[in-house]
């Protein structure tokens, strides 16, 4: 497994940044970036050694992490957390505001004109 180039800039270029813009938002420096590059795979040899031994490709015991997933079992955590030093705050609340705080302000903008419209039409 490893980087392509032409994918990468694909990519990069399909939301309209440079390559330098990419790497200062992940916080990769350009000598790490052409370190990756330029590696014949990105995976550890430990896990090629295992695929070897299974006589299978690496990938056919790799997963994919949903970032959707990880974001919300991040929230689930982190709601947790909270839960537990503030016993008296509702978990629902605690949730639903970690996930508000997620979005962009205009979003959650939105949202609340949407919800504020829909409750005056109730009244």
């Amino acid at each position: 497994m490893h980087i392509s180039p032409a994918k990468l800039k694909s990519l990069y270029e399909s939301k309209e940044m440079h390559l330098k813009r990419l790497l200062s938002l992940a916080g990769v420096s350009k000598s790490a970036y052409y370190h990756l590059l330029y590696k014949d795979t990105l995976l550890p040899d430990s896990l090629h050694r295992i695929a070897q031994i299974l006589e299978v490709r690496p990938s056919a015991f790799l997963e994919e992490i949903n970032p959707d997933e990880k974001k919300m079992r991040k929230i689930l955590s982190l709601t947790d957390k909270i839960s537990a030093s503030r016993p008296t705050l509702d978990r629902d609340n605690i949730r639903h505001t970690l996930i508000l705080l997620n979005e962009k302000p205009i979003e959650r903008l939105r949202r609340s004109l949407i919800r504020g419209r829909k409750l005056n039409i109730l009244q």
